[in-house]
């Protein structure tokens, strides 16, 4: 059961397929947003928000999040936000970036003796919509404690994993590779059964009354099963990102992943083949051309 939520002024910056959902359940839980976006026509819909012309304005309430796409957007924002954050500001990156880079934030923030935290998220479009993402959160409790009505409106579990803030991104990353080794295995698995005979509506029948009790495991193997790879949820490019930050955190440890490897390079053959605006799903179309299926 969720506590009764604080009002809180909150600034996000990004408006893409999460960001957009993330501004609905902030405005339907109460909180005053303002949004600031590089693409002005993505804030039209917005009733209720507050429209920033710059980041800086979006930088100047009780927390700012940040939810954009790659290491280079961030750290290109960098220089605007941080002389923008007061000493009561607290920036919340909900982006999925590398351990480096939010390393290299958490600093930059402590050199100028502002909060940070990050707090990367699970969930495709709809449950961010629907305030029912899963947030991982890292940094000061303190600060964690103080964000928990904007987290509350976002997201139906919080999981912290430590005070150091890269540490969420280990744990998104990780998990993402889970993600991406399912969708993998699933794909394999369709391509098996579908070139035996079994139709693929038939096997996700199957699979749906015996082994998916994992509402994530479901989810793939529909899109799989009826090929709905577009509009993407999460699209095959930024899979590839991610897996390619799960290897560079795992090189910086010294953790063999050969399946990493095998990851990246079936979401780097869909975007080579020009699909990588497809769902990173498309893997499973990949895997039937293999075994030369239509």
């Amino acid at each position: 059961m969720r506590r009764e939520s604080r009002r809180m002024n909150v600034g996000l910056i990004g408006l893409g397929n999460m960001g957009r959902g993330m501004a609905t359940s902030l405005l339907r839980a109460g909180h005053a947003l303002t949004v600031y976006n590089r693409t002005p026509g993505r804030t039209s819909d917005l009733a209720g928000a507050i429209i920033a012309g710059t980041p800086e304005r979006a930088s100047t309430g009780d927390v700012l999040i940040t939810i954009l796409s790659d290491d280079t957007a961030i750290e290109s924002l960098l220089p605007h936000i941080l002389p923008a954050l007061s000493a009561q500001t607290i920036h919340v990156s909900m982006s999925t970036i590398s351990v480096a880079c939010c390393d290299r934030l958490a600093q930059a923030h402590r050199a100028a003796g502002r909060s940070f935290l990050s707090a990367p998220v699970w969930g495709r479009p709809p449950l961010a919509a629907a305030g029912q993402l899963m947030i991982i959160p890292a940094g000061a409790p303190a600060d964690i404690e103080r964000c928990r009505p904007v987290f509350e409106a976002l997201g139906q579990r919080i999981h912290p994993v430590g005070d150091k803030p890269s540490l969420a991104n280990v744990a998104k990353l990780s998990g993402n590779f889970l993600t991406a080794g399912i969708i993998e295995g699933l794909a394999e698995a369709f391509v098996l059964a579908q070139k035996s005979g079994i139709e693929p509506t038939t096997f996700l029948a199957l699979l749906r009354a015996t082994l998916f009790n994992i509402p994530m495991q479901a989810t793939y193997a529909d899109i799989i099963a009826h090929e709905k790879f577009e509009p993407a949820g999460f699209r095959a490019v930024l899979g590839l990102k991610d897996i390619s930050l799960v290897q560079e955190a795992a090189a910086a440890v010294h953790v063999p992943m050969p399946l990493a490897s095998l990851l990246h390079d079936n979401l780097m053959s869909a975007v080579a083949s020009g699909r990588g605006d497809l769902d990173w799903t498309i893997v499973a179309r990949l895997a039937a051309e293999r075994a030369g299926l239509p």
